[in-house]
């Protein structure tokens, strides 16, 4: 399937529990299934020649979730990222992780720098992972480092949105699609700046049974799309002098 005019790819996994408990199952069994759509979607993303792949998989909220839930997530993004490095190196995946990271433990700490440094100069897929993440936390943190950057260009001007961009969790190109699973429709404090003009698609299907085709829909919901940003066409065809 083509993917026209897409670069970029956000999404948030949403259903993991809720799949477990629609089964009988304890929720953890959920986020343990919820790493093998990780898998089938970081494939596909490389199949379709999507360049870039962000995944919300843990927000600063999600503290607020019960203890052990918290402990074994924790414990599953340090095993999964140790268990997949290799595969995922090997595949050309440059992996990064953006979010208030060093509240961590060590050793998922250094789990994180190792996969960061083993696939730095890869060229393939991007992968980002957001962990411990909250978009109105990215936005202050941006505002900090300007403030302790005492050698910035920017000291004593006015600062631009470019300016401004460079100090962000995730430089570059911002989503062209953002995917919800599990039939919730808000972005939840998820790149909020990022996301300004990204095209969003929300889908009933939970997380767990996220898979190719799923992902087929949603792009060709993407592909139906004709993207303004806020003029009267398209941005490939507009003609200046007669927008008004």
């Amino acid at each position: 399937m083509s993917n026209k005019n897409i670069s970029h790819v956000s999404i948030i996994m949403d259903g993991n529990g809720r799949w477990a408990t629609q089964r009988n199952m304890p929720r953890v069994h959920g986020h343990r299934e919820g790493i093998k759509s990780i898998n089938k979607i970081v494939s596909a993303c490389s199949v379709r020649q999507i360049s870039q792949l962000t995944l919300f998989a843990f927000s600063s909220e999600n503290w607020k979730r019960p203890e052990y839930e918290v402990q074994f997530l924790l414990k599953l993004f340090e095993d999964s990222i140790i268990k997949y490095i290799n595969d995922l190196h090997s595949n050309n995946v440059k992996i990064k992780f953006i979010g208030n990271l060093d509240i961590f433990g060590k050793k998922l700490l250094d789990s994180i720098r190792n996969a960061e440094k083993i696939t730095m100069n890869n060229t393939g897929l991007k992968l980002n992972f957001a962990l411990n993440y909250g978009g109105k936390w990215d936005i202050i943190n941006a505002f900090n480092k300007i403030l302790d950057d005492n050698n910035s260009s920017l000291q004593n001007k006015k600062i631009n949105i470019d300016d401004f961009e460079k100090y962000l969790s995730l430089e570059g190109d911002s989503p062209d699609l953002l995917i919800r699973t599990a039939g919730e429709q808000r972005l939840s404090n998820f790149m909020l700046w990022q996301h300004a003009y990204t095209e969003l698609y929300f889908t009933d299907c939970l997380w767990p049974d996220f898979d190719e085709k799923e992902l087929d829909v949603a792009i060709q919901h993407y592909q139906n799309i004709t993207r303004k940003y806020g003029s009267l066409t398209s941005e490939n065809s507009i003609d200046k002098k007669n927008v008004k």
